[in-house]
């Protein structure tokens, strides 16, 4: 047996696999992320031990080779794990079933090259110092914010999000953005690896992270417990309504409809913004059909206002465009914001190489044959009510993951409107991942979020982070609250350049350390 665990087989993939894939634990909905540094500082001793075993019993094997092997596993258990429920999407239509295997292992085995690629160029440098543990955090840190852009981007479950849970820790985000944190918490989370090192400045050094990692989580309780008086803000009512509609009901318009004015439960004397799911209109001529206007005009006044997610369309010189919209209307059905969705899922809203693909009779997942749009209109939407000005920063579904969005130059808004279908993904881990990037981005812009998604965590979101008001994945129903019409803040500040700086010091620190061998 000990035989076996010492074997190349052993090391290099089936050890990584799984230490790769117990870290979905420390994302939500689990929440264990201890098991991340666990995680973590094995790795680090994993490619030191391969390197050390390279010039022995590995010798025959390439070096190079054996750490993209160590790197692969680990990531491929990593997003194994983490993402196996995007498969789910595909069970819905038997034309993309056969599609499954492909999904489950193809998409975490090109994600995998995010931990390999860093892992060879640790190699030449690992040792058991604490130059190391710095090298390996830039290296790990830099890929997420890397996978945050490249081929659209993807940052899904950065080491920061298992962190959701901690509030007061997570204050810090409004001044350093998620990525400086990240590699903050990417260092804590090598710490462990520090205890066998013979330096003495480990100890310097870990009390430092420690130091540094309490301190932050005090100023953030600080924070959260300050007195925050909202008096003197104009105040709006807005109502989250979730119907907890299966996928095949949205085949019957009318029937969706009516479910989510009755569980809206409008009153008429009341100024309300009604913030309904994705996806509720994908009718693009539903709008203009007497029995929905009659619908919306017989049960809401002219004090309301919905927002809902709906297909719509736009035709300019013989061409057609079809977006993933938000639109806002008023009772009388006129539009008085639109958003179309400018981040858009490959293949579940658009079909990559499309004119090859279709030629094999494959089409998006999502319904309608033709792909979307990438939207090109403003990301910010104005709006009047009760004589307030209110601006509005739309993200549609997996647009909340992405922390670009929401500091773009000019981004002043009020709120983050966030609407989602989550019902692709059944009562997998997968809603409470995406619930959890809400929280963040609330605290990044220091304003209120408001989420609306079917089948998925509908929420009032503080910008401390904290669930004022929530609907589970498998409730249905409604929740209301009067938020007040904070400007945001921060917004134009450029974390990324903060992030930038961080590295510096800290790939400076490296060099110092290196040169004097510590």
């Amino acid at each position: 047996m000990l035989n076996f665990f010492n074997k190349r087989i052993f090391i290099l993939f089936i050890f990584p696999f799984i230490l790769g894939g117990i870290t979905v634990l420390g994302f939500m909905p689990f929440n264990l992320f201890f098991l991340n540094a666990i995680s973590l500082s094995v790795l680090f001793y994993i490619i030191f031990y391969v390197k050390k075993k390279t010039l022995s019993s590995y010798r025959k094997k390439p070096f190079l080779k054996n750490l993209f092997f160590l790197g692969s596993s680990y990531g491929f258990g990593f997003f194994l794990f983490g993402l196996y429920w995007i498969t789910f999407s595909l069970t819905f239509d038997k034309t993309f079933q056969f599609l499954i295997p492909f999904a489950l292992f193809l998409i975490p085995l090109f994600l995998s090259l995010f931990f390999s690629l860093p892992i060879v160029l640790i190699g030449y440098f690992i040792e058991l110092k604490i130059s190391s543990v710095l090298l390996i955090s830039i290296l790990f840190s830099t890929v997420d914010f890397l996978r945050s852009f490249i081929l659209g981007g993807f940052p899904w479950n950065i080491w920061a999000y298992s962190f959701s849970w901690s509030q007061e820790s997570l204050q810090i985000l409004s001044h350093i953005g998620i990525f400086s944190f990240n590699l903050i918490l990417v260092t804590i989370f090598f710490l462990p690896a520090t205890i066998f090192l013979k330096s003495k400045l480990k100890y310097l050094f870990v009390t430092f992270f420690i130091i540094l990692f309490f301190s932050n989580y005090f100023y953030g309780s600080y924070k959260i417990n300050s007195k925050i008086s909202y008096k003197g803000e104009n105040k709006i009512n807005f109502k989250i309504v979730t119907a907890g509609t299966n996928l095949k009901e949205f085949e019957d318009q009318d029937l969706v409809i009516s479910k989510l004015i009755k569980i809206s439960e409008p009153k008429e004397n009341q100024k309300t913004i009604f913030v309904w799911p994705e996806g509720v209109i994908l009718d693009n001529n539903l709008t203009k059909k007497s029995k929905f206007k009659e619908l919306i005009k017989s049960n809401f006044s002219k004090n309301h206002l919905i927002i809902l997610g709906a297909n719509t369309k736009e035709t300019t010189d013989n061409n057609t465009k079809y977006y993933n919209s938000l639109i806002i209307i008023d009772n009388d059905i006129n539009v008085v914001g639109e958003y179309n969705k400018q981040k858009l899922v490959p293949f579940g809203e658009f079909l990559p190489f499309e004119k090859v693909l279709r030629k094999i009779g494959l089409k998006k997942v999502t319904a309608g044959y033709n792909s979307f749009s990438k939207g090109k209109n403003k990301s910010i939407i104005t709006i009047n009510l009760d004589k307030n000005e209110i601006n509005l920063l739309p993200l549609i579904c997996y647009e909340i993951i992405f922390p670009s969005l929401i500091q773009k130059k000019n981004n002043h808004f009020n709120f983050i409107i966030n609407i989602s279908e989550d019902a692709w993904f059944g009562e997998s881990i997968g809603p409470h991942q995406h619930f959890a990037k809400a929280i963040f981005r609330s605290i990044e812009s220091r304003s209120f979020t408001i989420r609306s998604a079917n089948k998925g965590i509908s929420a009032f979101i503080s910008p401390e982070g904290k669930i004022l008001k929530t609907l589970k994945s498998t409730e249905s129903g409604n929740i209301d609250i009067d938020l007040p019409i904070l400007k945001s803040k921060n917004i134009n500040m450029n974390r990324d350049l903060i992030f930038a700086l961080l590295l510096i010091v800290y790939a400076i620190t490296f060099l110092i350390l290196k040169k004097f061998k510590l």
